[in-house]
This record gives C-alpha cells, sequence and structure tokens, in this order.
C-alpha cells in the first residue's frame, strides 16, 4: 500500500514539475516572439518535453498561453498585515519585484498586453488585478482607512491601469531595473487622496518593499513561488 502511495506521489510530483516547466518554456517563448509568432514547437524545445506531455497538461497553444497568464502569486499568500492600505501597497511593490524577476509574470503581463493575442481573453486578466485591489480596498474602507468619498471600483481600475502604463515605461527605458521606484512615485502620487491623513504617515513605500516583502513571504513558505532568473523580453 505504501509503495502504491509512493509510486502515485512521485507520478503527482513528476506531473507538477512537468507542468511547470513548460509554463517556464513557454514564458521565455512568449515573451521573445509574442504569442501569434510562438509555436508549439518551439515550446516543445525549450521545455525538452514531447508533444504528448505538453498536450496531457494542455490542449493548445491558447492553453498554454492561459496557464502562463494565471500564474501569479495568489494574493491570501502575501503575508497579512493588520493596515489595508499597506497589504495594498505590498500587493503593488511585489508585482513589480517580480516583473523584474519571475519569467511567469514577465509573460503574463506581456500577454495581457499583447494586442496580437486575439482569441485570448485578454481582459481577464485586467479583471483579476482590479479585482483583487477592490478586494483590499473594501477591507480597508471597512477599518476606517479610506476617505470618506472614495469610490473602490474605480480606485482599483484606475490603479491597475496605471500599474500596466508604469512597467510598460519601465520595460522601454531600462527593462524595469527602476519599476520599484516608479511604483514607489506611483503610490506617492494616489494614497494621499484616498487615505487617511494619520495612516498615510505609517506606510512603507519604500522601493526595496517588494524585495523585502517577496523574501518574507518565501521564508514562509515550504516551496519557491517564483525561479529568480530573469527572461530576455521582447
Amino acid at each position: 500500500m505504501h509503495t502504491v502511495e509512493g509510486t502515485q506521489m512521485a507520478q503527482q510530483d513528476r506531473a507538477i514539475r512537468t507542468r511547470r516547466s513548460i509554463l517556464e518554456a513557454a514564458a521565455r517563448v512568449f515573451g521573445e516572439r509574442g504569442y501569434a509568432s510562438a509555436t508549439v514547437e518551439e515550446i516543445l524545445n525549450r521545455a525538452g518535453v514531447t508533444r504528448g506531455a505538453l498536450y496531457f497538461h494542455f490542449s493548445s497553444k491558447e492553453e498554454v498561453a492561459l496557464g502562463v497568464l494565471e500564474a501569479q502569486l495568489p494574493l491570501d499568500r502575501l503575508p497579512e498585515r493588520s493596515s489595508k492600505l499597506q497589504k495594498l501597497v505590498d500587493h503593488g511593490m511585489v508585482m513589480a519585484y517580480r516583473l523584474r524577476h519571475d519569467p511567469l509574470v514577465q509573460a503574463g503581463v506581456s500577454l495581457a498586453l499583447d494586442q496580437g493575442a486575439r482569441e485570448l481573453d485578454r481582459d481577464a486578466a485586467f479583471r483579476a488585478w482590479t479585482d483583487q485591489l477592490e478586494q483590499i480596498l473594501i477591507e480597508a474602507r471597512a477599518q476606517g482607512e479610506l476617505l470618506p468619498h472614495i469610490d473602490v471600483t474605480d480606485t482599483a481600475e484606475f490603479l491597475t491601469g496605471a500599474f500596466a502604463g508604469v512597467q510598460a515605461m519601465s520595460q522601454a527605458s531600462c527593462n524595469r531595473a527602476d519599476l520599484g521606484r516608479r511604483v514607489s512615485v506611483l503610490l506617492r502620487h494616489v494614497l494621499p487622496s484616498i487615505s487617511t491623513p494619520a495612516l498615510l504617515a505609517a506606510l512603507d513605500l519604500s522601493p526595496d518593499r517588494g524585495e523585502r516583502v517577496f523574501e518574507e513571504y518565501e521564508a514562509n513558505s515550504p516551496e519557491p513561488a517564483a525561479p529568480a532568473t530573469p527572461v530576455t523580453q521582447r
């Protein structure tokens, strides 16, 4: 019985590793060539897996791309904060850090902004990011951290769009090397218009905040959330 269970666990581990290697390979191919120009054959060659292994996990190139889009650090796995606006800051700063170091996150953002990926539901990524921010803002409002007139939906949509634009500028100018600083500047301009003054002074908006929070997450996680090797971007 133990042998059967051990075999099943080993098979599950191999399947998880294979799926991850396919997504990482696809992230690099999508990042270098864009969705429309990428081929399943290139992904297979980069991942070093058989066509059967790929189709065991994904039915098409589109489904692989959707897997890349969904490969984000779940919000509920970030270190919890008593201040929900600090949690909002951490969410953005960790995303900025991962955009510099995680091929899956890099490719996911590139796919969401890739106008050539017409068959993908690219809006789903923006909706997911907006929904996460809106939930944090709802929690912040419940704790009295927001100014009374703030519309959480409008604010979440604005922050999603602003972040997308800031990271695109950073990528174009320096391959996102200064993204932590740019996101810090964005938050320093936005937060005074939504936060109660007493809370604002206590928020940590440092450009290296994302790296520190991500290291805290990894120290308390049973397995790493992302590889540390940056991908060459298109």
